[in-house]
């Protein structure tokens, strides 16, 4: 399935802190006991997807795609398994952007900032879940896609910094230095120390 955004899509009721609510309750469609799925429908944006454990792997993308509860993409599915393989419990999959497109082309072009804003709010949310949160770099070269990316995972690394977030990476960097999306990563690769502040500080127009 493909989603094309609608660029004029609202807000509306979507604050995190309503999705999140909602997503809390009972749900026929799918178990919320194991699942965290915010907001708990699909919608033109999506704060969070996850299974629910002790010890969950946050892993980081761009923006979401598709992926529902009971319903993972093969990006969602590489994920749970480099989590469970790396002695998490569960995995979480949050994203620099709350926008969902399945193309990261058809991604708006100037950011929304109430969306951003409260996709801050369920990344706080999302980093108290642990006492000692990992965060799992995972967003490849896409970062590259939207200028106003940079600023979003900056507003991150210091919401983490709070926290005391660890953030990893899996595999190899890119040769300009991204850490690699989780699409065709050995679920047998171990997770490694990755300087977030140090990357985005060190950001230059890319062509």
């Amino acid at each position: 399935m493909r989603h094309v955004p609608d660029a004029d899509a609202a807000l509306g009721d979507l604050s995190f802190e309503n999705a999140l609510k909602e997503a809390l309750l009972p749900r026929e469609d799918y178990d919320s006991s194991r699942w965290l799925f915010v907001p708990p429908r699909y919608t033109e944006y999506r704060y969070i997807l996850g299974t629910r454990g002790e010890r969950p792997l946050i892993a980081i993308g761009i923006n979401p795609s598709t992926a529902r509860p009971d319903a993972l993409d093969r990006t969602l599915e590489s994920v749970q398994r480099i989590a469970l393989n790396n002695g998490f419990d569960s995995f979480v999959m949050f994203n620099v952007c709350a926008q969902r497109a399945t193309d990261p082309n058809d991604m708006a072009r100037e950011l929304n900032r109430e969306m951003h804003l409260e996709n801050m709010k369920a990344f706080d949310f999302v980093l108290s879940l642990s006492s000692a949160p990992t965060v799992w770099a995972a967003w490849g070269g896409i970062i590259e896609k939207r200028p106003y990316l940079w600023d979003c995972l900056r507003d991150m690394i210091a919401i983490g910094e709070k926290r005391g977030a660890r953030w990893v990476k899996c595999g190899a960097v890119s040769v300009k230095g991204h850490p690699h999306h989780p699409l065709y990563l050995k679920s047998s690769l171990p997770l490694e120390d990755f300087d977030a502040a140090a990357y985005a500080r060190g950001r230059r127009p890319f062509t």
